[in-house]
């Protein structure tokens, strides 16, 4: 392999000391015309590149932020990287996106990459409930602000979404058609956001005066669309069926539609579905799926602001925050009875 190019390479070549090599670079104005031209002109013919990794440790601030997340095939977190994403890059800062893949030891692995790395921020999904794989990186004074979740101290920033007030809006709209049959397909029930939207549907139930142990619950071992489909299987093969489904999030519930509509069952007519997240594939469904939709994109660029504040010129003036975002119902023809005329769909119903 060809050895890469160094700085004191292009000072030998051009005939000037390393200092004015770099002068060029990093303050060209400081530099005689004469002299920078003749270096860039090395610079180019030799195809020096500077070290990126080498500025950052001289200067102890990374220009590369990281984003963390659950799924990168989930079009929800598609979305927040492109919020996060935009925000950084109108700050002069890259973002290195990693997937986590719901695993905690993967988790831990990149946390790791990242301080070596030393990054100057990480934004982040956590799976890890425990808080462990957290531990050892706040040791590395590397801040980080938590993503579709609210950080459990006061050591951190966070913007996340109500799930509760989401599960309950999807559950007030099953109940408003009639359902009191219901089931929640839950994504992994350690994972906080679905023991929320399963607490808000609860909610809803008690409000409405129906016992909590009509709600059947569905875990799913992903938050993908597979899951969705072997969750679909197990609610079909059930001795009797619910009427309405509510799923932890969108790729569950076409999963759940597929299911469906493989066993000739209908939706909505014989079972009722309603999603979360409102991703751009629900109203494209071969039934437009009724979903909970979440500023995904917002929470990105919000989460991503309050990382570059922490990590600025006004880092001394920062102060923590928790922002929670409100979500808003989105109703379409799966959970409105066709009798009904799709009265509803598209409309939104905040909470």
């Amino acid at each position: 392999m060809a050895q890469a190019v160094g700085i004191k390479d292009v000072a030998r070549v051009a005939g000037v000391s390393v200092g004015t090599v770099s002068n060029v670079i990093n303050r060209p104005d400081s530099v005689a015309e004469e002299t920078r031209a003749r270096v860039l002109s090395t610079i180019e013919r030799l195809g020096y590149v500077r070290s990126e990794s080498a500025r950052h440790l001289r200067a102890g601030r990374s220009r590369i932020i990281a984003l963390l997340v659950l799924d990168m095939a989930n079009p929800f977190f598609v979305d927040v990287a492109t919020g996060a994403e935009r925000v950084a890059r109108q700050s002069g800062l890259g973002v290195m996106l990693c997937n986590s893949a719901q695993s905690s030891s993967e988790e831990a692995e990149y946390l790791g990459l990242f301080s070596e790395q030393r990054v100057r921020g990480v934004l982040i999904t956590p799976t890890d409930e425990t808080g462990r794989n957290l531990e050892s990186f706040r040791r590395q004074d590397i801040p980080f602000v938590f993503v579709d979740r609210v950080v459990p101290s006061t050591e951190g920033c966070s913007v996340s979404v109500d799930d509760v007030t989401g599960g309950a809006l999807a559950m007030r709209h099953l109940l408003a058609q009639g359902h009191t049959d219901i089931a929640y397909v839950s994504g992994p029930l350690h994972l906080a956001q679905c023991r929320d939207r399963r607490a808000g549907a609860l909610l809803a139930l008690e409000e409405a005066g129906v016992p909590a142990d009509r709600l059947r619950v569905v875990e799913a071992a992903r938050l993908d669309v597979s899951a969705g489909r072997d969750s679909g299987a197990r609610l079909l093969g059930l001795h009797s069926r619910p009427s309405a489904v509510f799923c932890a999030n969108d790729l569950l519930a076409l999963g759940v539609l597929q299911s469906m509509y493989g066993a000739g069952v209908a939706v909505p007519d014989e079972m009722a579905l309603v999603g979360y997240d409102d991703i751009e594939f629900a109203s494209a469904a071969a039934v437009p799926l009724t979903s909970v939709r979440q500023p995904a994109s917002q929470m990105g660029r919000l989460a991503a602001e309050l990382l570059i504040e922490e990590t600025g010129e006004s880092a001394a003036e920062h102060r923590h925050q928790r922002i929670v975002l409100q979500p808003e119902l989105v109703v379409r023809e799966s959970s409105m009875p066709r009798s009904g005329g799709g009265q509803g769909q598209g409309q939104g119903q905040r909470g």
